[in-house]
Formats: C-alpha cells, structure tokens, sequence
C-alpha cells in the first residue's frame, strides 16, 4: 500500500515509500543492513552473530511461516528500505521495524510504520526501544505510541545488559 505525499515534517523522504509481501529476493537486503556494526548497536536485542547466514535464513524461514506474524518490506522508490512486522510475544502483540541505516532521519521509518498500523487491527500493539536508540523512539511517538514501561536485558548488538523503553499503542 502507497500513501502518496505521507511526510513527516521536517524531515526528507527520498521517493515513495511503499510496504509490500516480502519476496525472498529481499532477504538478502535484510542481512546486509542488519551486519551493519552501528544498526547492530543502536538496536542492541539482534542476534548473536549477526553475520551467520545460516542463522539469519532459519530465523527468516520460521517467521515467515508463522500465521500469527505480519511481515512486509519497506520500499523506497522501488528499492529495498527496510522490513516492518507485528508478532506475538508473550501474549502481546508487538511490533518491529529495521531501516537501512543509509536511509535513518530521513521519515522513511515513521512512514512506514504508519502505514502499517493502517493494515494491522490489533490493539493494543507494544514496541520496545533500547536506551540510546532515540531515533526508533521518536518514530513510535509520531505514530501515537506511549511510553509505558521499562524493561532490561542481555542485548547481544552491545554485549551488556540494555535497558529498553516499553512502548503502547492502544485502541
């Protein structure tokens, strides 16, 4: 779904922004952007070694097949931007959302997710945000999402325990 003329103001969007069914061809983009040392960092909770591929494409399979999960690429002009998701943790429904690092501040992410809380029903929806990563909060603030918590853990993207902001959006 394309929402022409959706900006955010202040910031620069390099084309259109667009969600679609991820495609396997994507994947690859995905892996690129999440070895990224500094995209690794800032989203703190990633895998262990976000270098193995093995990993990443298990990891890529079992959540695509999940009926529960809604996944879809973030386009840019056509270009592969990112991934956005909502999945079931817990007995919450949360979501997630991987920008390139190349495209951070320009309004592709608060675009995106927007658009996506228009495809996605369930309410309430929680997105959790590791400490320093001010960025990510500020695109769930702009999509109406709440502070409501706080939450730690060991974040393998910094090798330490991380706090985390705990985000809702409700109805």
């Amino acid at each position: 779904m394309t929402v022409p003329g959706e900006r955010v103001p202040g910031e620069t969007v390099p084309g259109e922004i667009a969600l679609r069914e991820i495609a396997d061809a994507d994947l690859d983009a995905f892996f690129e952007f999440q070895r990224d040392p500094e995209a690794v960092r800032m989203a703190a909770f990633t895998a262990s070694d976000p270098s193995d591929r093995a990993a990443f494409d298990a990891h890529w399979a079992r959540i695509r097949a999940d009926p529960t999960t809604t996944n879809r690429t973030i386009t840019v002009g056509g270009a592969v931007a990112g991934n956005v998701a909502c999945f079931e943790m817990d007995g919450e429904t949360e979501v997630c959302f991987w920008i390139d690092r190349a495209l951070w501040g320009r309004g592709v992410a608060s675009a995106a997710l927007a658009q996506f809380l228009r495809e996605v029903s369930a309410r309430p929806l929680r997105a959790r945000v590791a400490d320093g990563n001010t960025g990510s909060a500020a695109v769930l603030r702009r999509c109406g999402f709440v502070a409501v918590g706080r939450d730690s853990g060991f974040a393998n993207g910094r090798g330490e325990v991380v706090g985390e902001e705990v985000f809702a959006l409700r109805g």
